[in-house]
């Protein structure tokens, strides 16, 4: 093979020719891209679903979507045996029959190839204690119901021959080592390092250790082939154990696996899929998870990347992925705030440059067709690797290829309930999708409920828990009255749409809109908006016999703003965050805001974001990636080492105001705000410079100008200030709105049992949208049942063994 410093110093030289095999793949990719102009491809979106030949030992997948790995928790994992009685878990996972489930969905759903969660191939690699691996005979009979159940179905593809055409399902297992980034003691990486994401130092591998590693590795694979596993996803980015040895960053090592010589550092790299490739053989998927954007000091350049890109193509990958970003790189690359497709710039700049024929997978923030159907056209990538937006709607691909875009359920990268769950041992699951990773425990059939037990119910309110009660409650077979007294559902998404980095919202409310047309149209849903009920209406409508006769009430009526009782409050200049962004109040130029909780926050960005004289609601596909990318710093040119742009290249779009936002509480502000997502809130604010945040606030009074008066801290260290503002915004937490319920019960009567809370009403708290949703779907499928009363009817999912182990460790930590 040749040299590292070879190939980037002949980097300029003519593409060369590739080999008979990857040959092979080229010309029938590009055969396959050559389909969408004939009549045999989609009418919807052409290159989205060409199939692609992968050679003649693998075939073709049936479309260009992969659905990219996430962790789950229903990986399985290696807790022994006797410690699962002492963790007390709903469910001790020691099974991967949910995991199969899951997988089969998505497969029924129409996917061309998936990845499972990272699996590591030792105990070293583990995410966390015991968590899951694949270094056994045992562990790899497990694996065998979730590739059986994937090779089960047929996948449509469009075929010249055959209009009928199908193919198999394909599943890959990712192979992930964690290295510095390991939750536990037993941390290993290219160096003795410490990751700032995790609190247990790494210890140096040495260089037997290290072939051991690799030799885990193709372990690993052979097992998972053995499996059923078609292939195998090598993680190599995101900053785990490869990535760890392929930067100076993390790899201070001076033998042959480390050093100046980027040969060294990639030899781990290389090795790894070099023997997976001589141990599974040519008919075995090897991708590659190749971090080509590292977006950390002393990452890689971009020399070094195509370097190793074109040394795993000598050794026989088969697809390369595209890594964005280290965990602990401080630019976001896949929350809500990213535009759509914002990193696929690189995956084309590696395409572009010709110097592997290999496919090259893009990924990152995709999660629409017309944004897959955009990269594929413009020759950005050769595959999409989309993975949340798998949680969110596992028919996604299915409804793209039938042209029922307003029907998918769309991902709105919140990252609440599948990262911010991963990251503590919870399984995960998808806050506009509750059945994600519960299918076996939450079944929506629709029209399944007996007509003994079909119910009419009235809903009042239509936010998010009243739209997903709504929604559940009508497929299933029952029949729904909802009252909204607004003339449009979308209940506080209709306020959070409207923040920066909350675009996607749009796209809850229009799913949600288009499925409970349909469900009105099929006679299942009465849809009454702009009505407000009232609690002597809902005892009518309860009463007697008739058609319209109510058989059980679901209060979604959601919040009303808490006030805080300050001296002035009813200040003229003094607004609720209601009239900022769902009235649409004017703010002026220098603005104070009560209340660093989650809504304080969204107020602030908007406010700093918003300009009067723009009064346009905008939608995720239209903002500006390149605005984007230069706010955070990224190279879009991708000549900078690492990706970053150095400090001075950096440019801030200017903010519209200046901002003090306060809380009462002493400590960092926003530090209740999401595990994966606050740092980027608060980054946000304080990168503006326009944004002063003051902690262990007191609010003494407004006075008659509309100036507040401050003390900040106590005893012998406080002091008062006046804050000279145009404005005071309150974002002082919320108060459940329960009129109806309340009246219900204090009538005494037999409606008292019959009316239930859902959402904010039940519980305020932040604006919690997952809990919300979560709450109206499980309820809607057990509405039906007598032992349900008001009191206790709120559910939530299994609590498993990863999370119980997980708060054990975390208590013996603190």
């Amino acid at each position: 093979m040749m040299s590292s410093a070879a190939r980037i110093a002949s980097r300029h030289r003519p593409r060369r020719i590739p080999n008979d095999h990857h040959s092979r793949r080229l010309l029938s990719s590009t055969a396959s891209s050559a389909d969408t102009d004939n009549n045999i491809s989609n009418p919807h979106y052409p290159h989205m679903f060409a199939p692609l030949d992968l050679g003649p030992h693998i075939g073709s997948l049936p479309n260009r979507v992969i659905m990219g790995s996430m962790h789950t928790g229903l990986e399985g994992h290696s807790i022994p045996k006797f410690m699962l009685p002492f963790l007390n878990a709903e469910d001790d996972h020691t099974d991967l029959n949910e995991m199969a489930c899951y997988f089969g969905e998505r497969a029924k759903g129409g996917v061309g190839l998936m990845v499972t969660g990272g699996v590591s191939p030792n105990r070293q690699g583990w995410v966390g204690p015991f968590a899951g691996k694949l270094t056994t005979e045992t562990e790899r009979d497990r694996h065998k119901v979730v590739t059986d159940m994937v090779h089960s179905i047929r996948i449509p593809t469009y075929s010249p021959n055959n209009v009928d055409a199908t193919e198999p399902g394909r599943i890959c297992l990712q192979i992930l080592h964690t290295g510095r980034y390991a939750y536990h003691p037993f941390a290993v990486s290219a160096s003795s390092t410490k990751s700032p994401i995790s609190p247990f130092p790494a210890k140096e591998l040495s260089t037997s250790d290290v072939k051991g590693t690799i030799r885990d590795f193709v372990n690993c694979a052979v097992l998972a082939k053995e499996a059923g596993y078609d292939g195998v996803e090598i993680m190599g980015s995101e900053g785990y154990l490869i990535n760890q040895f392929l930067v100076s960053k993390t790899n201070h090592r001076n033998d042959e696996y480390g050093g100046e010589n980027f040969g060294n550092r990639m030899r781990l790299a290389v090795e790894i899929v070099n023997e997976t490739r001589k141990a599974c053989g040519l008919d075995f998927i090897i991708i590659f998870r190749l971090s080509m954007l590292d977006l950390v000091n002393d990452g890689s350049s971009w020399e070094e990347i195509t370097a190793l890109a074109q040394a795993l193509e000598d050794v026989g990958v088969t697809i390369i992925n595209t890594g964005i970003g280290w965990h602990e790189a401080r630019i976001p690359t896949i929350s809500t705030s990213v535009p759509r497709g914002a990193f696929s710039f690189v995956t084309k700049k590696l395409r572009d440059e010709k110097i592997v024929s290999v496919p090259l997978c893009a990924t990152n923030r995709i999660n629409a067709p017309s944004t897959v159907e955009s990269i594929l056209a413009n020759g950005s990538a050769d595959l999409i690797s989309m993975a949340r937006p798998f949680l969110a709607d596992p028919d996604i691909v299915k409804k793209s290829r039938e042209g029922k875009d307003e029907e998918i359920n769309t991902c709105i990268a919140c990252n609440q309930a599948c990262l911010d769950h991963a990251f503590i041992g919870k399984t995960a699951s998808c806050l506009v999708n509750p059945r994600a990773c519960h299918e076996t425990e939450i079944s929506i059939e629709p029209n399944s409920v007996t007509p003994d037990e079909k119910l009419n119910i009235g809903l009042v309110g239509s936010g998010p828990a009243g739209m997903a009660f709504a929604h559940t409650a009508a497929t299933i077979g029952h029949h729904v009255t909802l009252f909204e007294k607004s003339d449009e559902i979308g209940g506080q998404f209709n306020m959070a749409k409207r923040v920066p980095g909350k675009e996607e919202f749009h796209e809850t409310i229009r799913y949600f809109k288009v499925q409970l047309e349909k469900l009105r149209k099929e006679g299942k849903l009465d849809m009454q908006l702009g009505t407000e009920i009232s609690y002597s209406e809902m005892e009518r409508r309860s009463s007697g016999d008739g058609a319209d006769k109510i058989d059980k009430w679901i209060i979604a009526t959601g919040v009303d703003p808490r006030m805080p009782n300050i001296p002035g409050g009813d200040h003229p200049n003094v607004l609720s965050y209601i009239d900022v962004l769902r009235n649409k109040a004017k703010v002026g130029h220098k603005v104070a805001v009560i209340g660093a909780g989650g809504i304080g926050f969204d107020v602030s960005e908007y406010l700093l974001h918003n300009d009067d004289a723009d009064d346009h609601d905008k939608k995720a596909d239209e903002i500006d990636v390149d605005e984007f990318l230069d706010n955070w710093g990224v190279d879009k040119s991708n000549s900078e080492r690492a990706g970053l742009l150095p400090e001075e290249g950096v440019k801030m779009t200017k903010s519209h105001r200046e901002i003090i936002l306060m809380q009462r509480k002493k400590g960092k502000l926003g530090k209740g705000l999401g595990k994966t997502t606050g740092w980027i809130h608060r980054s946000t604010l304080v990168r503006s410079k326009c944004v002063e945040m003051i902690p262990e606030v007191s609010y003494d009074k407004i006075d008659e100008n509309g100036h507040l008066h401050i003390t900040i801290g106590k005893g012998d260290k406080k002091s008062t200030r006046v804050l000279d503002v145009d404005n005071i915004v309150m974002c002082a937490g919320q108060i459940s709105k329960r009129d109806l319920q309340e009246a219900a019960v204090n009538s005494g009567g037999d409606l008292a049992g019959k009316v239930f809370t859902i959402g904010g009403a039940y519980e305020a708290g932040e604006l919690d949208a997952k809990r919300a949703i979560d709450m109206g779907t499980r309820l809607a499928l057990r509405i039906k049942d007598d032992d349900i009363v008001p009191g206790k009817h709120a559910f939530h999912a299994d609590i498993g063994a990863e999370e119980k182990l997980y708060d054990a460790m975390m208590k013996l930590i603190r």
